[in-house]
């Protein structure tokens, strides 16, 4: 168990807009002032979905390079992680950006789902569909990050994608140490309760590093959780847009603000970027060269 505490704040998601949650970056000036004020509360790596300057959601490696300049303009210190996660697209298409720009870490789903929202006040889903990560796909993303010098993190929505690791790490794919978020909260995954966190958290491979990632105000007490266990943390608006009083925060900086209470009530400290790469095996100095390029 570290005593520092890796606190990730995931600044936008790729689904809400600003008619849910006016703080949520569109532009890269808007992502730049949410990952500043991240990071003065604590926060030391971004988990990034890029946007059109209109909110639209994007894959576009130009977007993503536009964005994470104006970021590190603002915030040079800060690791920086990439998503592949979407739907419809061909793998190629999903992982593009994180070939091109070598962003230090690059979160991948690590298995196949239903992925749905209901409401039973509607009695009916809000959205449902399949989440579709073959282990064909999954090798595939891996074997472009190895190729890039990008270290994956393995996002697990059930107790059976953290498992699925071992045969990725006997193929050589999934180097350890392996980087672990257990997610909960999602219809079709694993429910937000303390004892499934235990559970999944005690079938990560030893010598792996985990953080939780939690949907909607369940969170709170999800992070108070992995941090009693020793494992990470993320909050920010792509999970959840509420502090624990049920005030709908005005910035990410407010949502890791509670976070990295929560974390030192647990007796642990909150870790700084550097704390953060030496807990991770990532390089001490990262290669910016990707990500501060001019466009091809």
């Amino acid at each position: 168990m570290s005593d520092a505490c890796i606190i990730t704040c995931a600044v936008s998601g790729a689904v809400a807009d600003k008619q849910q949650c006016p703080a949520i970056p569109y532009t890269p000036e808007e992502y730049a002032k949410e990952v500043r004020r991240a990071r003065d509360a604590g926060a030391s790596m971004v988990h990034i979905h890029a946007r059109e300057p209109n909110g639209a959601p994007t894959v576009a490696a130009e977007h993503y390079r536009a964005i994470t300049q104006a970021i590190l303009a603002e915030t040079p210190d800060i690791v920086i992680n990439f998503s592949t996660g979407w739907v419809g697209l061909p793998m190629a298409e999903r992982v593009a950006h994180i070939t091109d720009l070598r962003p230090e870490i690059g979160a991948l789903n690590m298995g196949s789902m239903n992925y749905a929202k209901y409401s039973a006040k509607r009695k009916g889903f809000v959205f449902n569909f399949v989440f579709e990560n073959s282990f064909d796909d999954i090798i595939f993303l891996l074997r472009r990050m190895q190729e890039a010098g990008v270290k994956p993190e393995c996002e697990c929505f059930d107790v059976g994608h953290v498992e699925s690791a071992a045969p990725l790490a006997d193929l050589g794919v999934l180097p350890s140490p392996i980087q672990f978020s257990l997610i909960h909260g999602v219809l079709g995954g694993i429910s937000a309760t303390t004892r499934n966190l235990a559970h999944m958290a005690s079938v990560v491979p030893a010598g792996s590093t985990w953080g939780v990632i939690a949907i909607s105000r369940d969170q709170w007490w999800m992070v108070g959780a992995a941090a009693a266990l020793g494992g990470n943390v993320r909050v920010g608006f792509e999970d959840n847009f509420y502090l624990p009083s049920g005030e709908m925060a005005g910035s990410n900086g407010e949502l890791v603000e509670r976070a990295a209470q929560i974390v030192e009530l647990q007796g642990r400290t909150v870790a700084d970027p550097a704390e953060a790469r030496e807990i991770l095996s990532l390089p001490a100095v990262p290669d910016r060269s990707g990500l501060l390029g001019s466009p091809s």
